[in-house]
C-alpha cells in the first residue's frame, strides 16, 4: 500500500475524532459555544475516495471473483463492526442512560448488522446504525456490492459500467417514491467512491500530476475543504467537500514519497484507522461520562478534552488493532517504488 495512503487515513481519522470531540463539548459543558470550531466531518469524504482508490488498485490487473473480493471485504470490515453494534446494543438495553445516540430497537439492530439503512431509534430524522459512525460503512459495503458485481467485466469496461450503474441509481432514488433507501441512496456522496476508482485508473496508467502541481493540488484541496466545511451545507458535500477531497487524494498519490522521511507513526495510524474510526465514540462516551460523574473539573476544559479524545481514541483504536489483526511478517505499508 502506499504510504501516502496510510497517511491520508490516519488524517481523515482524526478528522472525523476532532469532528465528534466537539459535538461532545457541548455536553461536557453546556455553557461552552465551540460551533464555530466544528470541523472534521469532511475526513469521511477523503475516506470514501480513498476507498474507491484502493479498490480500483487492489484489484487492477489481478484475477479476482466477486466471492473472493466480498471475503476479504467481509473478512476486514464485519467482525469489529458486529462486535461493537452488539456491545452498543447491550448498554442501550441495561444502561441506556450511558448513550445519548443510540436506544435498543431489534428491527434497528438487526438492519445495523446487515449494512441496511434505517431510520435511527433515538432520532428517527437520521439514517444512522446503532454505531452512528457505521453510516459510512452502509454506503462502503454498497460500494462493494457494486464493485464486486462488476469484477468479471474486462478493466476497459467496468470504470463505464460503474458510471452508468451509480447514474442509474441516482436517478432511481429521484423518480421512486421516498423511502428511507431512495433518500439514503440517492445523495450523489457515492459518486466520491467512483471518482476514487477513476483517480486508481489514472494512476494505474501513471497520468500523474507534475511535483509541483501535485503539492498545490494537496494543499488546495485541503484548503478548500476547510473553508467549504465552514461555509456550505453536508447537503452539497459531493461538490463541496467531495471535490476537495479527491484533489487531495489525486495530488498525494502524485507525489514520490519515497523521497521524503518517513513519519512511521503516521503510517501506524493509518494502519490502525478503522479502527479508530469504529470505536472512537466508545472512547468519547466514556471521556463525557467521567467529565459529568467524577470530580474533575480539568476535563471539562475545551482544550485539554479534544487533546484526551484524539490521544485515547488513538490508543484505543491502536489497542483494538493489535487485538483484532494477525500478525504479519512483512509491513502492510511500503514506500511508493522511486
Amino acid at each position: 500500500m502506499l504510504v501516502q495512503l496510510q497517511y491520508l487515513r490516519a488524517v481523515a481519522a482524526l478528522m472525523v475524532v476532532y469532528f465528534h470531540a466537539i459535538l461532545q463539548l457541548a455536553k461536557v459543558n453546556p455553557g461552552l459555544d465551540a460551533t464555530a470550531f466544528l470541523y472534521g466531518e469532511t475526513g469521511v469524504d477523503i475516506f470514501f475516495v480513498l476507498s474507491g482508490f484502493v479498490m480500483w488498485l487492489t484489484t487492477s490487473g489481478r484475477a479476482m471473483s466477486p466471492i473472493d473480493f466480498a471475503r476479504r471485504r467481509i473478512k476486514r470490515i464485519v467482525p469489529l463492526y458486529w462486535l461493537a453494534t452488539l456491545f452498543s446494543a447491550v448498554v442501550a438495553l441495561v444502561a441506556p442512560s450511558l448513550l445519548k445516540s443510540t436506544v435498543f430497537d431489534l428491527p434497528h439492530l438487526i438492519a445495523s448488522l446487515f449494512f441496511l439503512p434505517w431510520a435511527n431509534a433515538a432520532d428517527p430524522s437520521t439514517i444512522t446504525p446503532v454505531v452512528v459512525p457505521g453510516w459510512t460503512l452502509n454506503y462502503e459495503m454498497f460500494f462493494y456490492l457494486i464493485f464486486a458485481l462488476l469484477l468479471p467485466l474486462s478493466e476497459i469496461r467496468r470504470i463505464p459500467a460503474m458510471f452508468a450503474v451509480f447514474a442509474v441509481i441516482l436517478i432511481a432514488c429521484r423518480l421512486l417514491p421516498e423511502t428511507t433507501a431512495t433518500r439514503f441512496y440517492g445523495e450523489p456522496i457515492i459518486l466520491e467512491f467512483l471518482a476514487g476508482t477513476v483517480l486508481g485508473w489514472l494512476y494505474r496508467q501513471k497520468v500523474l500530476l507534475p511535483n509541483r502541481w501535485a503539492w498545490a493540488a494537496l494543499a488546495i484541496g485541503f484548503a478548500f475543504l476547510f473553508i467549504n466545511e465552514a461555509l456550505m451545507r453536508p447537503e452539497s458535500r459531493f461538490y463541496a467537500w467531495g471535490i476537495p477531497a479527491i484533489f487531495i487524494v489525486y495530488g498525494a498519490v502524485s507525489i514520490d514519497f519515497s523521497r521524503l522521511p518517513f513519519i512511521g507513526w503516521l503510517n501506524y495510524l493509518g494502519d490502525c484507522s478503522y479502527s479508530i474510526y469504529i470505536t472512537h465514540a466508545f472512547t468519547l462516551a466514556f471521556l463525557r461520562v467521567a467529565a459529568d460523574r467524577l470530580p474533575i473539573g480539568i476535563l471539562q476544559q475545551p482544550v485539554l478534552f479534544v487533546i484526551l479524545s484524539l490521544v485515547l481514541s488513538s490508543i484505543g483504536g491502536a489497542i483494538i488493532h493489535e487485538i483484532t489483526t494477525p500478525r504479519r511478517k512483512v509491513a502492510l505499508a511500503s514506500r511508493p517504488p522511486a
